[in-house]
């Protein structure tokens, strides 16, 4: 069976189709600023034919033009995949949340209802794939669609770890409650670790552009950093993370205004807004480094707002058998890692210098008498939105 895996962002589509249940790549694509006139980023690779190219100057004015120049690279010209699209059966989306549904789910009304009902609490990530999906539609109308939702690995998290401190009402009337996120990744992690053993308690620290922290036991989530919407658990690169509740009430009477704040909150917040350098933690290392004193103070909110996580979830899972690292910033910044394993000491956590600095891909990193096996896994979204897309009745 063919699937086509679509990962929509604001102003970006990524692109991948797999033969399964063989989880085989048979193509990707990528397409960054959309929206643009003659400064689209395209690319598109075939697995089959070799070919792989990037093209800078792109028209992409909309998802549509994106959607429709991948499936068209599929089907035309040397790194033709398919005969016809007809030959994609399903398609996958790594969609962000609905109301009312929380796991892997065929996309009908009532689904994109529930999706537009939450608008305010993902309003840039549930816009972006809501347009897809209605694009995607138009061009491929014969294909069943799924959406994997983001909070879909948490809905086996106890209840006494969901709830607010809020009227119980308003988790029956509202679903106010801990719906977590990032469940492509973290479920990715928990299938590798499935496939090595049976029993384990793991703490899995997905760090990028967005972050988050998830215990998992026995391959199911058990807690997680994130609460009800994005602006929530560890800082992340521009969007604020955990925040006290009157904080809105309070910036509103010193003067700012409703859009003010939100910008604040959801883009001008996180790492950038601490550092006031970037939200790209590179950029805040080599500030850093460089004697900035605010990239200085980001790093250290952003490692102190990881061992919280870890410390607590430690306590939830009773033990620790294996510390994941994953995404850009998990896989990628070895001083990241150093930092939050040093302050992990009195929990028999010991890295080894050399394996974390010269990681490359998956990689054991801790020292053979550290009590917790410290690991770097490259995160797969696309091939677990796979498997659950082909899993789905």
């Amino acid at each position: 069976m063919k699937i086509l895996v679509c990962n929509v962002g604001s102003t970006s589509l990524k692109f991948k189709l797999y033969e399964m249940p063989e989880a085989r790549v048979l193509a990707r694509g990528w397409t960054e600023r959309v929206g643009s006139r003659n400064d689209a980023i395209f690319g598109f690779q075939s697995y089959a034919s070799g070919i792989d190219y990037t093209l800078t100057g792109q028209d992409i004015p909309d998802y549509q033009t994106g959607i429709r120049r991948f499936l068209g690279c599929l089907t035309e010209g040397e790194g033709a995949v398919l005969s016809r699209v007809e030959e994609i059966e399903r398609v996958g989306f790594k969609a962000t949340l609905s109301k009312g549904f929380f796991g892997v789910h065929e996309i009908d009304e009532p689904v994109l209802r529930g999706m537009r009902d939450w608008l305010p609490l993902a309003p840039v990530h549930n816009a972006a794939y809501i347009k897809a999906i209605e694009v995607m539609r138009e061009a491929l109308p014969h294909a069943r669609f799924v959406g994997a939702f983001e909070t879909a690995f948490h809905r086996d998290i106890p209840l006494e770890r969901r709830l607010f401190g809020v009227p119980y009402e308003w988790y029956e009337k509202y679903g106010v409650q801990r719906l977590g996120y990032h469940s492509a990744s973290h479920s990715y992690i928990a299938d590798v670790l499935n496939g090595e053993k049976r029993e384990y308690a793991a703490i899995s620290c997905h760090l990028g552009g967005s972050c988050s922290v998830c215990a998992i036991l026995n391959g199911k989530s058990v807690d997680t950093s994130f609460g009800m919407s994005l602006e929530s658990g560890l800082i992340h690169a521009n969007r604020v993370g955990d925040m006290d509740a009157s904080m809105v009430s309070f910036l509103r009477s010193q003067g700012l205004t409703e859009e003010e704040i939100m910008d604040g909150f959801q883009k001008k917040g996180g790492l950038l807004g601490l550092s006031g350098v970037s939200g790209d933690l590179r950029y805040i290392q080599e500030a850093a480094a460089a004697g900035n004193a605010r990239a200085k103070l980001a790093i250290d909110v952003f490692v102190s707002g990881i061992v919280h996580y870890i410390g607590a979830f430690y306590l939830d899972l009773g033990r620790l058998d294996d510390l994941v690292f994953t995404a850009g910033i998990g896989e990628h910044a070895p001083l990241i890692r150093k930092m939050v394993c040093e302050k992990l000491a009195p929990l028999g956590v010991r890295l080894d210098k050399a394996k974390n600095e010269g990681c490359q891909g998956m990689a054991v990193i801790s020292t053979p008498d550290s009590a917790v096996c410290v690991r770097v896994i490259p995160t797969d979204e696309e091939l677990g939105i796979a498997r659950r897309t082909y899993e789905i009745k």
